[in-house]
This record gives C-alpha cells, structure tokens and sequence, in this order.
C-alpha cells in the first residue's frame, strides 16, 4: 500500500523565527516509525522556506512552497519564480489554492502555465480544486469541479502527470469548522479521479494522489483519511500546531 501524504500549509501565518521554533516542534513531535510509513510535507510563507529548510534537513519531512510564478525571472515585482524555489530545496508547490483563485482572481488557464513552469523545474505541484457553497447549492459543482482539472491539467503530457497530486478542497470546508462528509469526499474524488483519466487514460487515475482539505484536526482526520480515495490530507490551521499536526500524520500511519 502507497504512503498517504499529510502536507501543512501554514499561509500568510507566523515569522521566520516562529516558523523556525514550529519547525523544531513538528521535528520532536513526528516519531522516525511515523515518517517512514507517511509522507509529510509542510509548505511555510516564502522568507521561512530556507529556515525551515535547515530544520528538517535529514529528517525526512519534505518542503514546499505555497504558490509559484509562471515566469523564470524578470520584472515581475514580487513574484517567486520556480527556479528559485527548487534552488532552496522545495519538492512541492501548491497551486490554485481557493484563497488565491477567490482574492487574486486566478483562473483556470494562469494555473495552467503554473503547473507548467512547476514541472519544468521538477516540481511536484498540488493542484487545488473545489466549489463554493452556492455551486454546491446549485447542483453545479462536480461540472465546477471537473472543469477545473481538465483546463488547468490541459496540454500536459502523460509523463509530466506522473508528479502531479490533487487537493479536493470544498471552499465552503476551508477555515469553516464544516467538513464533507465521508461520501461527498469519496464521491468527489471518484469524479475527479474520472475527469484526470479523460486527460491521461482509464488506468491513470489508479497512480494519482488525491488529497483531501477543509477543517481537517486530529479529532475529524481518522474518518476522513479512512474515506474511499483519500490519499492524504492538506491541512491549513492544524499545521500549525505541532503536537496536533503529528498527531494526523500518525493517524495515516495507522490506516
């Protein structure tokens, strides 16, 4: 059975030297047993990438980054581009996060080009997908949903799907305490799992890594991890506290 992957996502939260001390608590917390059997990613704000690089250097916890431009180099004020990123040692980038397809108007199609640019340089990206409320109210949301992993998976080839994770992530879960219930989940990672094989072929889908996301804690993690088609767990708020965060990681150990 393939290793589940627990990622932290930490957003626009806590400072280089915070995020150092964070880093130091999730290496004392996670048990050597715990990483050998689960990947565990945690993604800090950019300026803690090298910091937080330095800690859990040689621990097995990997690094990523939380978003990437699409671009090499150039004048792009403010910008990180993927070469710098993998330079610093991420192995992950997440794209298309609903907090910057909701604040930063990314589409579809500029998600595209960073998948792309990502790939380029080696990088696995984690591809983030998911309605709203209202397209859920609205009986719209597995057409939402699917549109969004086959226009921003477009012109990819079959190799490059090899490296490609996907984060079913309900905007109406996110910082909400609210949390899909084990069907939807598994339901929803079916469905995403059949628009990825319209990309690739019927058998891909079998290889992808399909995460779930949305209030995951300690407390909800063993249900949702054990729901069908849920290879792991990108967790925003409870990445940020140590002991819980190892806690969900030895959770999907466990399963």
């Amino acid at each position: 059975m393939r290793k589940k992957l627990i990622a932290g996502n930490w957003k626009m939260n806590l400072t280089s030297s915070e995020s150092e001390q964070l880093a130091k608590d999730i290496v004392s917390n996670l048990d050597k047993k715990v990483i050998a059997k689960t990947d565990v990613l945690i993604c800090p704000t950019y300026i803690s990438l090298e910091v937080v690089g330095r800690i859990i250097s040689g621990t097995g916890i990997k690094l990523g980054a939380q978003n990437l431009f699409f671009e090499n180099d150039g004048a792009f004020t403010g910008e990180i581009s993927a070469r710098m990123i993998k330079e610093i040692g991420c192995e992950y980038v997440i794209v298309g996060h609903s907090e910057r397809r909701k604040h930063l108007h990314e589409t579809n199609k500029i998600i595209n080009k960073k998948i792309k640019k990502a790939l380029e340089f080696g990088l696995k990206p984690i591809l983030c997908v998911g309605e709203t409320f209202e397209e859920r109210e609205d009986e719209i949301y597995e057409g939402i949903v699917e549109e969004q992993v086959i226009d921003s998976l477009a012109d990819i080839t079959k190799a490059e799907m090899n490296n490609i994770i996907i984060a079913y992530e309900p905007v109406w879960a996110i910082g909400t305490g609210l949390n899909a219930t084990s069907k939807q989940i598994s339901d929803m990672h079916l469905l995403i799992g059949r628009a990825f094989n319209k990309l690739v072929n019927e058998n891909a889908a079998n290889e992808l890594l399909v995460l779930y996301g949305g209030s995951v804690n300690d407390k909800n993690s063993k249900e949702i991890l054990s729901a069908s088609g849920v290879d792991g767990a990108l967790i925003g708020g409870a990445s940020l506290k140590a002991e819980e965060f190892a806690k969900i990681a030895k959770t999907a150990a466990q399963i």
